[in-house]
């Protein structure tokens, strides 16, 4: 088939990367193998941009926090996972998250519907020798994880990333649950929320440390990304751990006591209908009949009945600031890009983003322009920085965005204030890039 350039994965990062250059006037090839006959151990179906863990993007507030600004920022320049996610949105206070089938069929139509994108079902198990932009993500094929390998010469660096529970909404008994946003933010009853007193908690982390595991195998001793930390590792720490974490109950007022609960768990909405709620931050690796058990001694979910059970997958990504140039391309072999958490960034808006850029990047390039990033001052460009040597290579691990990749604000600034600080000031920056 004839093209411009071939977009391998099509996953976020593969989707926005093809987006972006048949937007800008480019044929594209993207080549998806979920659908041809192969599949991966987390994903469910053969849609475009399938959402495996959480369905949110996080927060979408652009004024104080980081994720926010990014959403703002690849709004701007047309992207279509967000023009999909604000789509397909569901009440998460003040959060980005949305109906997941509707959000991963919404992005196929387009891209199928596109005069200027082939999707083909097929597995690739080699690198291309014409311009390629490389975005299978954390579960790329044995054979393209050797070939790339190969190429950089370091074997692939690999982690744990683990699955939450989603709960059927009326097997919760809202008797003993209720409705509440911590702080009552957002709508104030954007989640469900499970009591637990001190014995309750317990109790429930005694469970978790006893409970059977998931083992290892082939995936011994490997590392997992602090930020998507199955819960039991969580435990792990400490019995006190998870009360100061994914179980606080803090912000939060039981309507039978008025207080706020020793603990709680907390349930997010998880598609359009309502019907389907996501257990928040309880990724696990324990196995699925410790799970039901385990799950249903929560307050309110005694009766709970689970659309799907946590799980655990292999995440492989390169040592990019060592690999990468400043706009993506492998030093190696610069007709070569990579994009999405293969890259090292963790979150599926990160890994959007970085397909974006790497889209927008080989466009400018197919036009014989040299590409520009994005300024470091925004969330686009630190995130960018980050990756392609501002972080340490030999320690690098996954990274969501955040304000610690952003240069400092000079001078002496109130804490209240600094990250006011730093959006307004990626907003001009980002402003100017685009203009130029």
């Amino acid at each position: 088939m004839e093209h411009d350039i071939h977009v391998i994965g099509g996953g976020l990062a593969g989707s926005e990367a093809a987006w972006q250059l048949a937007e800008a006037g480019w044929r594209v090839r993207l080549s998806e193998m979920r659908g041809g006959g192969d599949t991966t151990p987390a994903h469910h179906g053969d849609q475009l941009a399938e959402l495996v863990c959480s369905n949110s993007f996080r927060s979408d507030d652009a004024e104080n926090n980081a994720v926010g600004l990014l959403h703002q920022e690849m709004r701007a320049l047309g992207s279509l996972i967000l023009r999909e996610g604000d789509r397909h949105r569901v009440p998460a206070g003040s959060a980005l998250a949305m109906d997941r089938d509707g959000f991963s069929a919404g992005v196929t139509a387009a891209l199928a519907a596109h005069p200027r994108v082939t999707i083909v079902r097929e597995r690739v198990d080699a690198l291309p020798e014409t311009p390629a932009i490389v975005a299978t993500g954390p579960l790329t094929a044995p054979a393209l994880s050797e070939r790339i390998a190969g190429e950089t010469g370091r074997d692939a660096l690999a982690f744990f990333d683990a699955i939450a529970p989603i709960v059927h909404r009326d097997s919760i008994d809202l008797d003993t649950a209720w409705f509440q946003s911590r702080w009552n933010k957002g709508d104030g009853t954007d989640y469900i929320n499970c009591p637990l007193d001190k014995d309750q908690y317990h109790a429930f982390v005694e469970g978790l440390l006893a409970g059977e595991k998931t083992e290892y195998r082939e995936w011994e001793n490997v590392p997992y990304f602090e930020g998507c930390m199955p819960i039991e590792v969580m435990a792990e720490r400490g019995p006190e751990t998870l009360r100061f974490g994914p179980m606080k109950g803090v912000g939060l007022d039981e309507p039978r006591t008025g207080r706020w609960p020793y603990a709680a768990v907390q349930l997010r909405q998880d598609n359009a209908h309502g019907t389907l709620w996501n257990i928040v931050g309880f990724q696990t690796k324990l196995k699925h009949a410790e799970q039901v058990r385990l799950f249903r001694t929560i307050p309110g979910l005694e009766n709970a009945e689970f659309a799907r059970l946590g799980g655990l997958h292999r995440n492989t990504f390169i040592r990019s600031p060592e690999l990468l140039d400043p706009v993506l391309r492998l030093r190696s072999r610069p007709h070569l890009r990579f994009a999405g958490q293969i890259t090292g960034c963790e979150g599926y808006v990160e890994s959007a983003a970085i397909g974006l850029l790497a889209g927008r990047f080989a466009a400018a390039e197919l036009r014989g322009e040299t590409p520009a990033p994005p300024p470091v001052e925004t969330a686009l460009g630190a995130l960018l920085g980050h990756i392609t040597g501002g972080a340490e290579a030999e320690s690098y691990q996954p990274m969501n965005v955040n304000f610690g990749l952003f240069p400092p604000i000079p001078g002496r600034t109130r804490k209240a204030e600094r990250k006011k600080l730093y959006t307004d000031r990626a907003r001009a920056a980002l402003a100017a890039w685009m203009a130029a």
